[in-house]
């Protein structure tokens, strides 16, 4: 019987919030993160916004005061610099981190972005990890199924995410957990895989 190898995966759950669509033009204003198993590490900051762009659709998803942020908001540098650092007491040395996401193409986005713009290079590199495509495979569902909406009802009590980036990071967290643990014995994951 071949054993299974040894875990090199650390996974991080991270959601954004921003001003639009793409980086560059729009800015990233806030990122929420936490470790998936227990005890949970969380990291939250707000960013200084990049410019004035912003579109009212996501004004109205993240709630956030732009003119607020230019005030309050760390610097895009310094906050990169401190999620890294974060990310460093997180993951074990010889481990990958791993971003997961609730549809991880977009936060991916803009964390790469901002950590090659402002750092030169990415911690998590390309290994990112989407809750919906996770959840399509092993419930053997559409990917219009895989909304917030379809999901949560079978992993969460709340039906809505609150778009606040760590509060989302943490729900989200939950429900890739459990996701995963209904995938057993399909995986080795063991509920400890940031130790």
């Amino acid at each position: 019987m071949m054993a299974l190898p040894e875990k090199t995966d650390s996974y991080i759950c991270v959601d954004v919030e921003t001003a639009g669509p793409i980086p560059g033009d729009y800015s990233l204003l806030s990122i929420g993160a936490c470790t998936i198993c227990t005890p949970r590490s969380t990291f939250y900051i707000e960013l200084k916004p990049l410019n004035d762009n912003f579109t009212s659709e996501a004004a109205r998803v993240h709630k956030l005061s732009l003119q607020r942020l230019m005030e309050e908001g760390v610097a895009p540098y310094e906050a990169l610099r401190s999620f890294e650092k974060w990310l460093t007491q997180q993951v074990p040395a010889g481990k990958q981190a791993v971003l997961v996401a609730f549809n991880a193409a977009f936060d991916w986005m803009f964390i790469n972005y901002y950590f090659i713009h402002y750092l030169g290079h990415n911690p998590f590199g390309h290994a990112a990890l989407d809750i919906k495509a996770l959840y399509m495979g092993a419930a053997r569902v559409t990917w219009s199924q895989t909304s917030w909406h379809n999901i949560s009802p079978n992993f969460k009590e709340k039906p809505a995410l609150t778009h606040h980036a760590l509060q989302d990071a943490i729900d989200q967290a939950e429900v890739f957990k459990k996701i995963l643990k209904d995938m057993q014995p399909l995986n080795s994951f063991s509920g400890d895989d940031h130790k």
